[in-house]
């Protein structure tokens, strides 16, 4: 198993930026590919942004393309996500992710860090 801690969340006006990251401890870092995720307010859990296990390949929603960076370090056994532009309808509690790179679903997952973003 592997246990991830997110920080970084907070309050920042729109079009300011935050960097939030995620500290696993358990297993191998990287044997997983990391995504964070988020869930705003009444709706459903989303898909952020994925990254495979050496940061060579990264993948993102179509709502945060150009304005959100994953990207990890596998000597921190830490993932980071840069925000940068951010918009009020970015609010939402992130979460991180990880599963086996040859697992097809996320079966790990973090307590989630809030985010408001002030217009």
């Amino acid at each position: 198993q592997v246990q991830l801690v997110e920080s970084g969340g907070g309050l920042v006006q729109a079009g300011g930026s935050l960097r939030l990251s995620c500290a696993a401890s358990g297993r191998t870092f990287s044997n997983y590919t990391m995504a964070w995720f988020r869930q705003a307010p009444g709706k459903e859990r989303e898909f952020v942004a994925v990254i495979n296990w050496n940061g060579g390949s990264t993948y993102y929603a179509d709502s945060v393309k150009g304005r959100f960076t994953i990207s990890r370090d596998n000597a921190k056994n830490t993932v980071y996500l840069q925000m940068n532009s951010l918009k009020p309808e970015d609010t939402a509690v992130y979460y991180c992710a990880a599963r086996v790179v040859t697992a097809s679903t996320f079966d790990y997952w973090g307590q989630g860090t809030q985010l408001t973003v002030s217009s």
